[in-house]
């Protein structure tokens, strides 16, 4: 099959077109995209490469529900309303079963995120995608990493760890279903969350390198620090069922790739999160404060100060 009649059979579908409606979609040179009035344009870029960030032998449909939750993951992390992607496929051949499947998942992830595929391409070389998550925030309210304040509560979304035990248990079993190795595999971008946070959080990101070094960028950018207590962590009971307690702190601190938001939150608000937890069945843990003193510090209780390893590293 050539390249523009596999575009046309299998990612030029209304399937995959669930979210906002395109002024001109895929098919011409470019997509024309229209931003309503008084927003701005968010954008974000990923690149996920066999071997790397996926299995090579996952079932495509999975790989495809992967990779784009975690791009439009970057939208939820700044409030943005998920619109628009662009995919640029690289295969090392037209497997019709094989793009089949991959676009079937790639619509699941479309329809549940309410975002239309916009263009994109594909070429032949080793397997790698990358997806352009485009979406648009109020002027103004775009939450970003800088913006934490001295006293601020600290707080996660959903668990952390689970998705580095799911890898873990796919590293055996490839087409392992179990609740785990489905937040590796699905996560949950948190898109309504991310635009409840907008005028609230002071500071947000989604946690994909570990919470210790993504929780960096925001004490970087900010120019403050923080203590967080281990207890307080959010951990599922599938992961402690899996893992001693030991490691499933490691998998919290460091595992990386959950997808939850972690974000600060200014005291006076935190009932005001506490009261969307339980409206939305979506737990929001405070795990510690923002402090003057610079760097991350982790108490284990009575036990003093914890030192667990660096998150994930790209090089």
């Amino acid at each position: 099959m050539g390249e523009f009649d596999l575009i046309k059979r299998y990612f030029d579908r209304p399937e995959l077109r669930p979210g906002p409606v395109m002024a001109l979609g895929p098919g011409d040179d470019c997509a024309l995209l229209e931003v309503p009035f008084k927003h701005q344009l968010s954008v974000s870029s990923d690149t996920f490469v066999s071997g790397v960030h996926f299995f090579a032998d996952m079932a495509a449909s999975k790989i495809a529900q992967r990779c784009l939750a975690a791009s439009v993951s970057d939208l939820a992390a700044m409030g943005a309303t998920p619109a628009w992607f662009n995919l640029c496929l690289t295969m090392p051949s037209a497997d019709e079963s094989w793009v089949d499947s991959f676009s079937q998942g790639l619509a699941v992830q479309a329809k549940h995120c309410a975002i239309s595929l916009a263009g994109g391409d594909t070429t032949k070389g080793p397997l790698s995608i990358s997806i352009h998550a485009m979406g648009w925030v109020p002027i103004g309210q775009a939450i970003t990493r800088s913006g934490a304040q001295i006293g601020d509560v600290i707080m996660v979304s959903g668990s952390l760890g689970d998705s580095a035990a799911g890898l873990q248990i796919m590293q055996h079993q490839r087409d392992a279903e179990d609740a785990l190795s489905q937040r590796f595999w699905n996560p949950t971008p948190r898109i309504a969350l991310g635009q409840w946070l907008r005028n609230r959080a002071t500071a947000c990101l989604d946690v994909s390198d570990g919470l210790v070094q993504d929780l960096g960028h925001i004490l970087k950018a900010s120019g403050c620090g923080a203590d967080l207590q281990l207890q307080d962590l959010p951990l599922s009971t599938e992961l402690q069922a899996h893992a001693a307690l030991s490691r499933a702190h490691n998998y919290a601190l460091n595992g990386g790739e959950d997808f939850e938001l972690c974000f600060t939150l200014p005291p006076h608000l935190v009932s005001q999160a506490q009261a969307y937890s339980q409206l939305q069945k979506l737990p929001l843990t405070a795990i510690g404060y923002v402090s003057a003193k610079l760097g991350c510090r982790i108490w284990n209780g009575d036990k003093g100060l914890f030192a667990p390893p660096q998150g994930y590293q790209h090089f």
